[in-house]
């Protein structure tokens, strides 16, 4: 085995830890791929020779290229219209797809991922790598390129924001199904007073669209998110099948060619606290099938 090749095999190994960092810094896994083989190819022209902590070198290094997509969206965001949800891990019941479940073993809430996306990039890379895998802050400070107090604030300022707006969702699975059931029954029956006793009093309903149609959606409180669910998306709960998104309850509208839509629940205290609705082809694209 040559120099190259015995480097090609220590990067798959961190391949799936790679992954899960640039999962988390961009919401994407499309973009996180992306940012995952730049950092091989950056790998492979140094040749790692002078590389000593592999794993610690190739995880700044896709902070680093992470940083400059996230800088990069947020000016192409500014421009368009309607709420910006990330691209979702799916597991839809009776599918066996093991990439797809060690996808989900390594994925986060939609309701973190939505609040991360609200951080200046420097935070949110700051978090990630500092709060959620443990990156000294002067290796941060070099990425980002600042000091190593600067990078400390950084993260404490985004742990604030994190911590003041992420609901606390429930862990118990079989609660959060039941819920999102009575949820799925009370849409399909048109029944607007018990679909309204499964959402909390200030529930947010997010839909993304996307950037070719931007009609997004953002509607809060249980009364205007139970008449826009009932007046929009009454016709397509029939359509609905049972599905875990970012590991947790939730459910997709498939067709012949792929989903139509995955949605998302934040399950808090028994009761639905943020319905967050993937409507954008481009986010949906690893699910089509070719006819």
């Amino acid at each position: 085995m040559d120099q190259r090749d015995w480097l090609a095999e220590q990067f798959e190994g961190h391949r799936s830890h790679l992954r899960a960092v640039a999962y988390r810094m961009l919401g994407s896994i499309t973009e996180a791929e992306d940012a995952v083989q730049e950092a091989w190819v950056r790998l492979d022209r140094s040749g790692g020779e002078e590389v000593g902590n592999l794993r610690g070198w190739l995880t700044t290094v896709v902070g680093r290229v992470c940083l400059d997509m996230l800088r990069s969206r947020r000016s192409r965001l500014e421009r368009s219209a309607g709420p910006w949800l990330p691209e979702p891990i799916v597991s839809v019941d009776g599918e066996d797809d093991p990439e797809q479940e060690a996808e989900l073993a390594d994925s986060i809430g939609l309701a973190l991922l939505v609040v991360l996306e609200t951080l200046t990039p420097a935070e949110r890379l700051a978090f990630v790598l500092h709060d959620m895998f443990a990156v000294p802050f002067d290796e941060i400070a070099g990425v980002v390129g600042t000091t190593t107090t600067a990078a400390r604030q950084l993260a404490s300022r985004a742990r604030r924001r994190v911590q003041g707006t992420v609901p606390r969702a429930d862990t118990d699975m079989a609660l959060q199904r039941r819920v999102v059931d009575a949820f799925l029954r009370a849409a399909r029956a048109g029944d607007f007073d018990a679909l309204v006793a499964v959402l909390a009093p200030d529930v947010v309903f997010r839909v993304d669209t996307g950037r070719t149609a931007p009609v997004g959606l953002e509607v809060s409180g249980a009364d205007a998110v139970a008449r826009s669910i009932l007046s929009r998306g009454g016709q397509f709960a029939s359509l609905a099948r049972p599905a875990i998104v970012n590991g947790a309850p939730g459910f997709v509208l498939p067709t012949r060619r792929g989903l139509i839509s995955a949605v998302g629940f934040t399950v808090v205290g028994g009761r639905i606290a943020e319905i967050d609705v993937i409507a954008d082809p481009d986010k949906l694209k690893a699910f089509s099938t070719d006819e």
